[in-house]
């Protein structure tokens, strides 16, 4: 890419399953492109912000898990997912969540 060239990032995930006796869906979409305010790509406001965001929940012991915890592990605490999604929507990441009962 050259400078000031930017980017898009697309995300979707569905997820099925039974929530109290009742089968859900939940669909989770976002759409994030490059800033020129900022001059950071997508990539790496998508990727880089997530990452230190979890560090930060890390220092400041919200999620005390050791060793090596892929993201469903932080999505366990309502707290955690709370504290990823706010974190992104001030740096301008905005997540859409929609649920369904099929």
């Amino acid at each position: 890419m050259n400078p000031g060239e930017g980017d898009i990032t697309i995300f979707q995930s569905i997820i099925e399953g039974n929530k109290d006796g009742r089968k859900m869906r939940y669909t989770i979409d976002m759409h994030d492109k490059y800033c020129p305010d900022t001059d950071v790509i997508s990539m790496a406001r998508t990727t880089g912000y997530t990452a230190t965001l979890a560090i930060r929940m890390i220092a400041n012991g919200l999620y005390a898990q050791k060793g090596i915890s892929p993201p469903e592990y932080m999505g366990k605490y309502p707290e955690c997912i709370d504290y990823m999604l706010k974190g992104l929507k001030k740096r301008g990441i905005k997540w859409d969540i929609s649920k369904e009962e099929l």
